[in-house]
């Protein structure tokens, strides 16, 4: 495995195997891998010749009052499991590599940006489509792999990519969880252990939505209404949202329908954990 620290000399390694022919597939993250990530990688494997894994903690995604200082990291680690894991190439940027002291431009995906966790986050989603729009243009990947966990920020790059015409297929992996359902997060270690323990009820909650929809309700309200039942039965949760809405365009529904999925943002002392979960898939 190659380590790039620097654009141009990343650029011109990617151009010998744009020149014979090889499909290259990028996966963006911020580190301190865990197996959700290194899933990603997989699928990047099977979907390509050449994987580039983009080690960047993002900046302009965090807004001044959160977690950028103390984010996780460990590249010694990392670069140890992405070698492991049979990736090709490391792309392992500073902030003065990625921005300017000039830099003014940003990409936003309006609504979609402003809805679940856009309203506590007001900031975030303009840094996630600005630095994923540079890292595109950066290594020109023909695929690209993002997880479903993050189910808004994947609906909003394949909206990007469509808008801003961009050649490359997105590729939408399923959801890593632990053995008890918590979905796989690098602030998960930031949980204390009274904190973990009451954490699952989340997955626990979405699974009650499902069996409920499969069961024959429709009505939104109604799962709603369960979902946050069974996530207050936790004493140390804290709900920031529920949302089930279109997995079109992240409007809410009333009714539950092929494509409306449910969206949860719970915080569990300092730590924001989000998930989400399929209630009725696309007929």
């Amino acid at each position: 495995m190659k380590v790039f620290k620097q654009i141009k000399e990343l650029r011109i390694e990617l151009a010998h195997y744009r020149a014979a022919g090889k499909r290259i597939a990028l996966v963006p993250t911020m580190g301190y891998f865990h197996e959700g990530h290194l899933k990603l990688m997989d699928v990047a494997q099977e979907k390509s010749d050449i994987v580039v894994v983009s080690l960047y903690v993002n900046p302009t995604q965090f807004a001044p009052d959160e977690d950028l200082a103390k984010y996780p990291r460990d590249f010694g680690r990392d670069e140890h499991l992405a070698e492991e894991r049979g990736v090709d190439i490391l792309f392992y940027p500073d902030n003065r590599e990625m921005y300017s002291d000039s830099h003014v431009t940003y990409v936003i995906t309006e609504e979609l940006s402003r809805v679940l966790c856009g309203k506590a986050r007001p900031v975030h989603f303009r840094g996630v489509t600005t630095i994923v729009a540079k890292l595109f243009n950066i290594i020109q990947p023909d695929v690209a792999v993002f997880g479903r966990k993050d189910a808004q920020q994947a609906i909003i790059i394949r909206r990007m990519v469509e808008d801003l015409n961009f050649p490359i297929e997105i590729i939408v992996a399923p959801i890593v969880r632990e053995a008890d359902g918590l979905a796989m997060s690098s602030r998960n270690t930031y949980l204390n252990a009274e904190e973990r323990a009451q954490a699952p009820v989340i997955f626990q909650a979405l699974q009650e939505a499902v069996k409920l929809v499969k069961n024959g309700q429709t009505d939104a309200k109604i799962v709603h209404q369960k979902i946050r039942q069974k996530i207050e039965s936790a004493p140390l949760s804290d709900i920031e949202y529920i949302e089930i809405v279109s997995e079109r365009d992240l409007t809410p529904v009333d009714n539950i329908k092929p494509g409306t999925f449910a969206a949860v943002a719970v915080r569990f002392g300092k730590t924001r954990l989000i998930d989400n979960i399929v209630l009725r898939a696309t007929d």
